[in-house]
């Protein structure tokens, strides 16, 4: 199961270059029940980071497995077999032992007629902070947030003043990709001025259909079907779009079977040679919307110019899930976490976003059809299979559908 704590995760997108994608992470155990008369399971690899790792490492075969990093801290009970599989994936992961507590073990089970997800952690929970990434890992060229809003605003200002102070100077300063996936237990109406503040400093936020809903008060299904309401993701995009109008960034809702959404704000500049520039910064409660936008249309001598403003329209677009057939999809749990680390991978190599997306279906593909981690083989040629099929090969598929 996804954890519920405050994960940054890394990966490099070359062996020999800096960190492309980040988010720290501890794996969790998880433990499994079913509704009867399937049994349960028990010992199961999990954790936000774990998947969201996955999700990278499967488009990053050797040598690129080993740009993949991430952390694990391991208590006195981890299991060996487990190890043992952590190190068949290749990656860079950064193994931490800690003889004196558990691994942090979560309990997932699924209630109701609707099969509807709880989860609880039965051990405590370690928390990673951007004090713990290398020198390495902080240059990373993406980051990957899992936390409240005001937790990625802390985490972002904090990851951005180290990675300045690792420069040598300013020349040799890159701003990373930031993609925040925020936790659901604050996706609520409180939290919202919280979420636009924090849309300023992304360039993805990544909620999944119900988190979105949250943040508007709402549950974001049809009323008569129980399904997912395509429109009431349609309308939340737009509102929150609407409250950075000045900022450039993208939503990417996950939406279960329907798929994803893409909603981008282009963003909006002035032309060159205009004096003042405009101030790009979060709305307030008290934030007088006239006379912003007023002061933003004028030139320095008061003149309006409306003329003088570029406008990028943005984007719109819905995408399918992978599996269309649901008897493909055995257990949806780590599938957005798997989404995002193959999205965040792929913007951090250079991928435009409506392909990141692509490579973030399949990435969740391969997390849904089986209870725990897909099967990875290699042929006498050691090229890769995870659960029997090639990624690439999928990909190719899904983009030929697309």
């Amino acid at each position: 199961m996804a954890n519920r704590d405050e994960d940054i995760n890394c990966y490099p997108q070359v062996i020999d270059e800096s960190i492309s994608e980040t988010q720290t992470d501890f794996v969790t155990l998880d433990d499994i029940d079913f509704q009867p008369p399937t049994p349960p399971v028990r010992d199961v690899l999990g954790g936000a980071g774990t998947y969201s790792a996955l999700g990278a490492r499967l488009f990053s075969p050797p040598p690129l497995s080993q740009s993949v990093g991430w952390f694990v801290d391991q208590g006195s009970d981890f299991p060996d077999e487990l190890s043992m599989l952590i190190d068949s994936w290749g990656t860079g992961v950064v193994m931490r032992k800690d003889c004196n507590r558990l691994t942090t073990r979560g309990w997932n089970g699924y209630v109701g007629p609707a099969d509807k997800r709880a989860f609880e952690y039965t051990t405590p929970k370690k928390r990673i902070t951007s004090e713990d990434l290398t020198p390495a890992l902080l240059l990373s060229r993406s980051f990957h947030l899992i936390c409240s809003p005001t937790r990625c605003q802390e985490l972002i200002i904090d990851i951005t003043s180290r990675r300045k102070a690792l420069c040598a100077s300013k020349a040799t300063y890159t701003k990373p990709i930031f993609v925040w996936e925020p936790v659901p237990d604050l996706c609520t109406p409180d939290e919202l001025l919280n979420c636009t503040n924090t849309l300023r400093l992304v360039d993805i936020c990544s909620p999944n259909h119900a988190e979105l809903a949250g943040f508007m008060g709402d549950d974001g299904l049809e009323s008569e079907t129980g399904e997912v309401s395509m429109l009431s993701v349609e309308r939340a995009c737009e509102q929150l779009l609407a409250s950075m109008p000045l900022q450039s960034y993208a939503l990417v809702v996950r939406a279960g079977e329907k798929g994803c959404y893409i909603a981008k704000n282009g963003g909006r500049k002035r032309r060159t040679g205009l004096g003042k520039a405009i101030k790009h910064g979060a709305l307030q409660p008290d934030t007088d919307m006239e006379a912003l936008f007023v002061e933003l249309l004028q030139d320095e001598n008061g003149v309006i110019a409306r003329e003088e403003i570029e406008i990028d329209p943005g984007m719109e677009r819905w995408f399918p899930a992978y599996h269309q057939d649901r008897r493909k999809v055995v257990d949806p749990t780590g599938g957005g976490n798997a989404f995002l680390g193959a999205l965040s991978v792929a913007l951090a190599r250079g991928e435009k976003l409506e392909d990141a997306v692509a490579w973030g279906s399949v990435g969740a593909s391969f997390a849904i059809e089986q209870v725990g981690m897909p099967s990875l083989a290699r042929n006498n040629y050691m090229a890769e299979s995870w659960n029997g099929e090639e990624v690439q090969q999928r990909l190719q598929e899904f983009q030929e559908r697309l």
